[in-house]
């Protein structure tokens, strides 16, 4: 990373952080439909932002300097970094009165980087990014095409994250502008403010919105015929980021709903471990973790039903719905709508009972529902051991056999019981960019590896 840069501050204050940040490669065209998607929430967005973007030169701000005229109405304030070119200050969207522009230094680190961050008291997104240098390429060198040139960094939903971020982009804006520095913090102090009694924005139709254009994005590759190995590349690239749009969200609401920004992973490691102990094979083994990556989608509150006229028709939590935009995660979609089924029947959306549930739907209720417990558990009661919770959630668990769950897989949880309390080690690893492809398809892992050169 570009030493001073604002993704080498970020980065070097989460280096001791017990969950480090997770830096993938993007081409070109991935982040202009990343971009876009995340530009575009602002206009249905329920309060106004501030944004601050770096685009390396002006001449990429005038690509885009009429859309961001339609975003500038709807936002409190846009701030613009780029080394300036032939009429980057002179185009209308620069004249507005909430519109920033500052040029910045050629030898500035931020010149060589791509920003989109979004702050607002009820939407935050942000894509932080750099180019890759000559040396970065290797022997292939610079791409001839512009689409296919690769940024390293990486994109989020995340408030925190947000924040810290464009605390250090103000710092680094104060040097050319002091009193936009000002302006800034006072904008920031308000939106932080105004956060807490905010209605958020929906975060589901923000993701869906994601895809959409990403998928848009690939079929303009299809239509235009680009050459195969390209396309294959970049295809790989788009489809990736697809999915990390819905493992962020789930990871997003899962931290709102308990206060942990490794639940998720946590989740999808018991998962895993669940399905060996079953001896269940590979493909049913990664599925499943992917199905544990994601169930923060559903919300794990379980009503009952008396029988299936309830609920003929089984209908899918909007977020889950979502999932169908992408064919190849509709067998995940699947899992997470019957994670919520009863082993005897009275469960919900489809009343389905015994085998009719899907073991990998089987297996997520169980292993959600478990965790939540022991964490209740360890709040509620006073110096009670993680090896206690463990012990009393379980028989829990064990009383509820054959009503509420699958009992040959609560007697399973009791070896995996057995082994957290003797010291079993979970790979509780967040999700990188490539992780969730290889889930979905483990032929183009280390096809994958290679493409986009991913690195923790």
């Amino acid at each position: 990373m570009l030493q001073g840069s604002i993704l080498q501050k970020l980065a070097d204050a989460h280096k001791s952080s017990p969950r480090p940040l997770r830096f993938g490669v993007y081409y070109k065209n991935t982040l202009v439909a990343l971009c876009h998607a995340l530009e575009d929430s602002i206009l249905t967005s329920n309060t106004s932002p501030l944004m601050i973007t770096a685009f390396q030169r002006g001449k990429w701000y005038l690509q885009e300097a009429d859309r961001y005229g339609d975003i500038a109405k709807k936002s409190r304030q846009i701030v613009i970094m780029a080394s300036p070119d032939s009429g980057f200050a002179e185009h209308p969207t620069s004249q507005m009165s909430n519109v920033e522009l500052v040029s910045l230094e050629t030898i500035d680190p931020v010149a060589q980087e791509w920003h989109l961050i979004i702050l607002s008291p009820s939407y935050t997104a942000m894509v932080l990014c750099q180019e890759l240098t000559p040396q970065d390429y290797g022997a292939q060198g610079v791409p001839e095409e512009d689409r296919e040139r690769k940024f390293y960094g990486f994109w989020t939903f995340e408030p925190g994250l947000v924040l810290e971020t464009v605390e250090l982009a103000i710092e680094h804006l104060a040097k050319y502008n002091p009193e936009l520095e000002q302006k800034l913090t006072a904008q920031v102090k308000e939106i932080t403010a105004q956060a807490a009694n905010a209605q958020q924005d929906n975060l589901g139709e923000i993701v869906s919105r994601v895809v959409d254009y990403l998928q848009h994005s690939q079929q303009d590759l299809i239509a235009e015929q680009l050459q195969a190995a390209h396309h294959e590349e970049l295809d790989i690239n788009l489809v990736s980021n697809e999915l990390q749009a819905f493992v962020r969200m789930a990871q997003l609401m899962e931290l709102a709903n308990t206060g942990n920004p490794m639940a998720t992973a946590e989740i999808a490691a018991l998962a895993e471990v669940m399905g060996q102990l079953l001896d269940l094979p590979a493909w049913q083994i990664k599925r499943l973790r992917l199905a544990g990556l994601l169930h923060g989608l559903v919300p794990l509150g379980v009503t009952t039903v008396t029988g299936l006229d309830e609920a003929p028709c089984c209908p899918l939590e909007p977020n889950v719905q979502a999932l169908r935009k992408m064919p190849r995660l509709q067998a995940i979609a699947h899992i997470l709508t019957h994670q919520t089924e009863w082993w005897n029947g009275k469960g919900y959306p489809g009343g389905f009972a015994y085998y009719a549930i899907p073991l990998e739907s089987r297996i997520l209720g169980l292993i959600t529902n478990f965790e939540q417990r022991v964490n209740q558990l360890i709040k509620e009661t006073e110096n009670l051991s993680k090896s206690e919770a463990l012990t009393k959630a379980l028989g829990e668990f064990q009383a509820q056999a054959n009503e509420r769950w699958d009992p040959k897989l609560v007697e399973t949880l009791g070896l995996l019981v057995m082994g957290l309390q003797q010291g079993l080690d979970l790979q509780v690893i967040p999700p990188k960019v490539t992780t969730g492809m290889w889930l979905l398809d483990p032929e183009i892992a280390e096809e994958l590896q290679t493409i986009l050169q991913t690195n923790s």
